[in-house]
C-alpha cells in the first residue's frame, strides 16, 4: 500500500512593506544650522563683496542699484598698488614684524606655560590667576602705559618698539599650559633619569610634542601682528616704518582726495590677506588639531 503525499498549494500572500513612522520635526535641531548659516553669510558675503569690488571702478561701486558682479572689470586698483605705491618697504616691515613676533611669542609663551604646568614653586597659583586676569583687560586700556614705557626706553619709531608689546601674551601662555598639563610626568622623569637637564627636556622632549598648539598659536599671533593697525600707527613716525595696514589707510585717503576710493581700499585689503590665507592653508591640519586637543583637554 502506497501513500501519496501531496504538497499543499502555496497560498498567494502579498507581503506589504511596513512603513516606518515619520519622525516629528524638531525645530530645535534646525535652530543651530539656521544660526550658523546666518553667521556664515555675515562672514563670507562681505569678503566676497571686497574681492569683487577690487575689480570695479569707483563710479561702479558708488552706482545705484548695487551690482555684485563687475560690469566692466578692471585691474587699475591693483596697478595703483603695485606701481604707483612703494609697497615693498611696508611689506618688508609687516613680514619682519610678524615673523619676529611669532618667533618670540612661541618661545616665551611655551617656556612660561611649561613653568606654570610642570614646575612647583611658591606663588605659582597667584601668577596663573594674574595671567588669566589680563585676558579680561581691553587692549586700549594698556595702550598709553605701553607707549610711555616704549618711549622711556627710546624705542619710538624702531622695530623693537613695534615688537616689544607683542612678544608674549596671556592667551599664548594659557594655551600652552593647558596642553602641557597633559604631558605624562613619567616621560619627563625618564628624560631626567637619562641625564637630561631642564632645557634639554624642554627643547627635545616637550616642544616636539606641542606641534599642534604651537601651530595654533603661530596662526593667531601672525594674524594679530599682520593686521595690527593702531600700535604701528602710534609708534611709527615716518613712512619708512609703516606696515601694510597703516600704508593702506594713508595711501587710500591720499588717493581718494576728499572722498574714499573704496576700490583701491578693497584691492589693497585683498593683497594684504593673501599671506594670511596661504599660512592658514599650509597649517590648517595642525591648527584644527591644536584647537581640538586644547579644547578637549
Amino acid at each position: 500500500m502506497t501513500t501519496t503525499l501531496e504538497r499543499p498549494a502555496a497560498t498567494d500572500t502579498v507581503s506589504t512593506p511596513t512603513r516606518a513612522p515619520r519622525k516629528p520635526i524638531r525645530w530645535g535641531n534646525l535652530a543651530v544650522p539656521a544660526v550658523l548659516s546666518v553667521g556664515l553669510a555675515a562672514t563670507v558675503l562681505p569678503f566676497v563683496w571686497m574681492v569683487l569690488g577690487a575689480f570695479k571702478t569707483k563710479a561702479e561701486i558708488m552706482a545705484r542699484p548695487v551690482t555684485w558682479w563687475p560690469q566692466h572689470p578692471t585691474l587699475d586698483n591693483f596697478r595703483a598698488w603695485l606701481f604707483e605705491f612703494d609697497i615693498l618697504r611696508p611689506f618688508f616691515n609687516s613680514v619682519f614684524l610678524a615673523v619676529v613676533t611669532v618667533a618670540t611669542t612661541l618661545l616665551f609663551s611655551s617656556m612660561v606655560g611649561w613653568a606654570l604646568a610642570k614646575m612647583n614653586f611658591r606663588g605659582k597659583n597667584v601668577i596663573i590667576v594674574v595671567v588669566l586676569a589680563t585676558l579680561f583687560v581691553p587692549g586700549i586700556v594698556t595702550l598709553i602705559p605701553q607707549f610711555v614705557l616704549v618711549a622711556n626706553l627710546g624705542m619710538v619709531n624702531t622695530y623693537w618698539g613695534l615688537i616689544l608689546p607683542g612678544m608674549v601674551g596671556a592667551f599664548g601662555v594659557f594655551l600652552m599650559r593647558q596642553f602641557m598639563l597633559e604631558i605624562p610626568d613619567s616621560l619627563l622623569d625618564a628624560a631626567r633619569i637619562d641625564g637630561a637637564g631642564e632645557f634639554r627636556t624642554f627643547f627635545q622632549i616637550v616642544l616636539p610634542l606641542c606641534k599642534a598648539p604651537l601651530a595654533t598659536l603661530a596662526i593667531f599671533t601672525f594674524m594679530g601682528s599682520w593686521n595690527s593697525f593702531l600700535w604701528p600707527l602710534i609708534i611709527s613716525q615716518d613712512d619708512s616704518m609703516y606696515t601694510l595696514p597703516v600704508s593702506l589707510a594713508l595711501f587710500s585717503a591720499e588717493a581718494g582726495g576728499h572722498g574714499s576710493d573704496y576700490g583701491l581700499q578693497m584691492a589693497g585689503s585683498f593683497l594684504i590677506i593673501i599671506p594670511v590665507l596661504i599660512l592658514f592653508i599650509a597649517m590648517q591640519r595642525h591648527f584644527i588639531q591644536g584647537i581640538a586637543l586644547t579644547g578637549i583637554k
